[in-house]
């Protein structure tokens, strides 16, 4: 979440910018009380940086520029230009501010490319990789965050399954984004570091790397004493859930000061997305593709 790109300034090209709905076709799953969709308007988006602030700040101590920490927002110029989703709890009573309990921030190629690129290139090298690939628009996730009181199964399948739809609708072959380990030193997060490096290294025309002058070493300990349960269980929630997926991980990690974490790229060819996660979220969301 490399803080040097948060004043960076953009051109929006009025062909390629986010999709904005009013209520129609923009919902891509329910369950319960809770529904997974994209921001509707400004004041969505308004609230979901709110609770970016809540988790990023208050929570994981992150550092934002002035304004930022005086509007208690996290924000950026990349917000102009994503869509946002969302998962909202219907059950809260009250305004939308206080129903929002999650969300995502997606970046297609098409509107990265026409508006400065992607915010991940600020880590990681990408550009070869998308080179390698002119047959697939590739997606990024970012500023995934959910509320501590809903950091539950559903939240998180919810969220998934509006990825899912989201990457149908717009004809996705790749997704890929920043996940962070809590802190700025590697080595507390040697074991879990090290057995993604192992065992979930890109390859071959998926091989992406951190930029030079940001690499971090991953391979900290030896396969050999490495516990690979100990290994998962060390592991931040949303980095296991990109693995049962199918997704890599890129080479190198990126100590990100600002937002206090070390930063893995994560990278999810569509197709490679494990069946049984395909006949769980695609069976629903492909109702709300279309």
């Amino acid at each position: 979440m490399a803080i040097e790109l948060l004043t960076r300034e953009l051109t929006l090209d009025p062909v390629s910018t986010p999709a904005r709905f009013n209520g129609i076709g923009d919902v891509f799953g329910r369950i319960g009380s809770l529904e997974t969709r994209l921001a509707r308007n400004d004041r969505e988006i308004d609230a979901a940086q709110s609770v970016r602030y809540r988790v990023f700040v208050e929570e994981m101590n992150a550092m934002l520029p002035a304004e930022a920490m005086h509007l208690k927002r996290d924000f950026d110029s990349y917000d102009d230009i994503c869509d946002h989703l969302l998962v909202v709890d219907n059950a809260i009573e009250g305004e939308i501010e206080e129903q929002i309990v999650g969300t995502y921030r997606l970046l297609r190629q098409e509107v990265a490319l026409a508006n400065g690129g992607f915010y991940s290139a600020c880590e990681f090298d990408i550009e070869p990789l998308l080179k390698r690939h002119p047959d697939k628009q590739f997606m990024e996730l970012g500023r995934s965050c959910v509320l501590p009181d809903y950091r539950t199964k559903r939240t998180v399948e919810l969220l998934w399954q509006g990825n899912w739809a989201y990457a149908l609708r717009h004809g996705m072959g790749a997704m890929f984004g920043c996940a962070s380990f809590p802190g700025v030193d590697p080595q507390e997060h040697a074991l879990a570091l090290s057995f993604l490096h192992q065992n979930s290294l890109v390859k071959d025309e998926w091989m992406v790397s951190a930029r030079s002058e940001l690499y971090r070493n991953m391979d900290l300990v030896p396969a050999e004493e490495i516990n690979p349960r100990q290994a998962l269980s060390a592991m931040p929630p949303l980095v296991k859930g990109y693995l049962r997926l199918g997704a890599m991980i890129g080479d190198g990690a990126v100590v990100d000061q600002a937002f206090n974490t070390t930063d893995v790229l994560i990278v999810l060819p569509i197709a490679v997305i494990s069946g049984r996660y395909i006949n769980h979220f695609g069976a629903d969301a492909g109702r709300f593709a279309s």
